[in-house]
């Protein structure tokens, strides 16, 4: 027997569950992260940049707190907006918000479904200042530019879904810039699923590269991208504003051609032992029909274990380096795959539900804000030993912290688990917090 409020185990009758624990939360690790957040200015950057087109004179839940509550939930990985009903009454989310009451699913929705082209340009305008507050922290050395296309896939009859032939498969056809050094999202564009890779790219590139001419001169600027974008256009607008680039080149007849000095040497090296594995490295000037001038490729040759083929890659290039070096240098673009990887499985960024591509393009941008916040709290605040972990695991380790919250007639105290393995890590972190400058 058991009460309504309580129930005893069958498989252990001294066991006993009620739900009077008290005031709790899983998800006391959005504490720090709303400290961080307010100690750069983030949340003071959306109230002050960012508004819907809305025509109602009053909002209970204004647009930046709407905004703030869709950034924490993706960080705490709550994605949908139903999501928001099981979170309206959670003390963590209320506290950091400074609410006594979430914004709803149908207030969510409606938020996201106002989200039009200027909300865009005004995201845009977010993210280079939010950027110029964490340069402002440490000023990078060097920018290094990565750039890629992915697939979001979509399952309906979405504004801009088209069949996209290299990936085989339905959905839209994003650009992405990433920093290949410090994994920020520099910029990310939402575009139809049949464009070609390289679509619109120096329009893309070049408000980012204009921001970190005028803003950051002394910054060194590279750039990678595989050969969906050897395109001449690319090449001219980088050249043009000082970005050293290596883009890798199709194979290609003329290419090969132009690389026969190099098959003969790796035929040399491997006339006698024709199993084990070889390498050769060179360059040459190549000038491709639609280029005004020729161009340096750094180029290598290789000859598989154990077979007779020759493998070839060519990267057209701008930078002094040796062939070896630049090549080496292309092929730790790969990490990007990792970004990618963790802003889709680990914020939902592919996630594109509404019919419309205008309100798909502005969820993309949330995703963004939300992936960047987290990235920007794990590199500078994070301890050390933990910078390098994904989304996930953090989430683990520090956010999906259980607590109890307890009002007094002066303070909100939130009691952690006893047994958090890692408490050592959480005032590290708000050590870290408290180091850091103010931002305006």
């Amino acid at each position: 027997m058991h009460s309504l409020d309580e129930l005893r185990l069958e498989s252990n009758n001294q066991i006993k569950i009620n739900f009077n624990g008290g005031n709790l939360s899983s998800d006391a690790g959005m504490i720090p992260v709303n400290e961080f957040a307010r100690k750069i200015g983030f949340d003071k950057t959306i109230n002050e940049h960012f508004k819907t087109n809305d025509t109602a004179l009053f909002r209970f839940h204004t647009d930046s707190d709407n905004m703030m509550q869709k950034i924490y939930q993706s960080v705490a990985a709550y994605f949908q907006d139903d999501d928001a009903d099981e979170l309206t009454t959670d003390p963590v989310f209320n506290t950091i918000l400074n609410k006594k009451g979430l914004a709803s699913q149908p207030t969510m929705s409606r938020f996201i479904n106002r989200c039009d082209d200027i909300c865009l340009m005004q995201f845009e305008q977010i993210q280079q200042e939010l950027r110029r507050k964490i340069y402002s922290i440490k000023r990078p050395e060097r920018i290094l530019i990565d750039i890629d296309s992915t697939l979001f896939s979509t399952y309906g009859k979405q504004e801009g879904n088209d069949y996209n032939q290299h990936y085989n498969d339905y959905g839209y056809h994003p650009l992405l810039a990433y920093d290949g050094l410090t994994g920020d999202l520099l910029k990310a564009e939402l575009r139809p699923g049949n464009v070609y890779t390289s679509k619109n790219t120096t329009d893309f590139l070049f408000p980012l590269l204009l921001e970190f001419q005028e803003d950051y001169p002394a910054t060194d600027i590279y750039l990678r991208g595989d050969s969906g974008f050897a395109d001449v256009m690319i090449y001219e607008k980088l050249e043009s504003n000082g970005v050293s680039y290596a883009i890798r080149m199709k194979e290609s007849a003329p290419l090969r051609a132009a690389a026969e000095d190099l098959v003969t040497e790796l035929n040399e090296i491997t006339k006698i032992n024709l199993v084990d594995y070889a390498v050769v490295y060179g360059e040459f000037y190549y000038k491709a029909d639609s280029w005004l001038y020729p161009r340096r490729i750094a180029c290598k040759v290789e000859k598989p274990y154990g077979q007779l083929t020759q493998l070839y890659t060519f990267i057209v290039t701008n930078m002094e380096s040796s062939p070896e070096d630049v090549i080496r240098f292309y092929c730790k673009r790969g990490t990007m795959e990792n970004f990618i990887k963790e802003s889709k499985s680990g914020f939902h960024m592919d996630a594109m539900s509404s019919s419309s591509m205008t309100v798909n393009a502005n969820k993309l941008q949330i995703s963004v804000l939300a992936y960047n916040l987290f990235n920007w709290f794990r590199r500078l605040v994070l301890p050390a030993k933990m910078r390098k972990l994904r989304i996930d695991t953090i989430r683990l380790k520090l956010i999906k912290v259980a607590a109890r919250i307890t009002h007094s007639a002066r303070y909100i105290t939130f009691k952690l688990c006893s047994s958090c393995p890692y408490q050592k890590e959480f005032y590290e972190i708000f050590q870290n917090i408290r180091l850091l400058p103010k931002l305006e």
